[in-house]
């Protein structure tokens, strides 16, 4: 792990302690700089769930990723810097309120001396800052009202304004034990994140998106969506809202490709 490399790429300088003040600022930085996106399964990418690929990809090319790329290597930088940081698995609710299947997110957990503390830098929207697990009472952050509820076999039900997100398991798990359910979600036809194209990250005022040609802003609660009109308008898009200079696209499901050149592969903004 190059600490020094992976702080600057979150734009934070080496702090001086592992407390829960630096953990929040880490979080909110890793946010901000490393999108959320699946790119990889458009881009015939393979997912590689090992620390080295992960510096590559994150730190390297300058790149975002999903829940088990990004908390699984968010988790041995902040085990670098001195915290107790483990990684547990979740099952994701669906619109209908039932569960997916299990290991179907990852999320990171930081023991401290001021109790257990829910990060979570890998799943679109949803906390900005540590969510303290044993908290009876909601808990308010820039994108919400977070409740930590109990939940049966001793996990904990996570919901925000109200509805659940996740099911979390409090035993940690390695990072290898997210490999098989990573395979399918980048690979399976029935996954959504082949079936959808999406890079997004929290902004100052809200949120940006860029989906396939789609680029959605929110501002102040305010959502405006623009068609991009070419390729070229695109790539710009990528690089002047996620830092990332995109030599061939990813292709949206059920579309031709984009670009020519698609042999090539991607690089990132340096």
């Amino acid at each position: 792990m190059d600490i020094d490399a992976y702080l600057a790429r979150l734009g934070v300088a080496r702090p001086a302690a592992p407390d829960l003040a630096t953990l929040r600022h880490l979080q909110e930085r890793h946010l901000a700089a490393v999108p959320f996106e699946n790119l990889s399964s458009h881009l015939g990418e393979p997912v590689v769930l090992e620390e080295d690929a992960l510096f590559a990809k994150i730190v390297g090319r300058r790149r975002g990723g999903f829940c088990y790329e990004l908390n699984g290597l968010f988790a041995a930088l902040l085990r670098s810097l001195g915290y107790e940081a483990s990684l547990h698995a979740a099952q994701v609710f669906r619109a209908d309120g039932t569960l997916g299947p299990p290991l179907d997110h990852a999320a990171i957990v930081v023991s401290s001396d001021s109790g257990e503390w829910l990060v979570d830098v890998g799943f679109g929207r949803f906390s900005r800052h540590p969510l303290q697990l044993s908290a009876v009472d909601a808990q308010r952050d820039p994108d919400g009202e977070f409740l930590i509820l109990d939940a049966p076999h001793g996990d904990v039900d996570v919901l925000l304004d109200g509805k659940p997100q996740y099911r979390l398991e409090r035993r940690p798990r390695p990072l290898a034990d997210f490999i098989p359910m990573a395979w399918w979600q980048t690979t399976s036809p029935e996954s959504h994140f082949t079936q959808s194209l999406t890079c997004s990250r929290p902004t100052a005022q809200g949120r940006v998106t860029l989906s396939g040609a789609k680029l959605i802003e929110t501002v102040d609660g305010v959502r405006n969506e623009v068609l991009l009109p070419s390729p070229e308008a695109i790539r710009l898009a990528y690089r002047v809202y996620f830092g990332m200079t995109m030599t061939r696209l990813p292709v949206p499901p059920g579309e031709s490709p984009l670009t020519a050149g698609a042999s090539q592969p991607d690089t990132a903004l340096t």
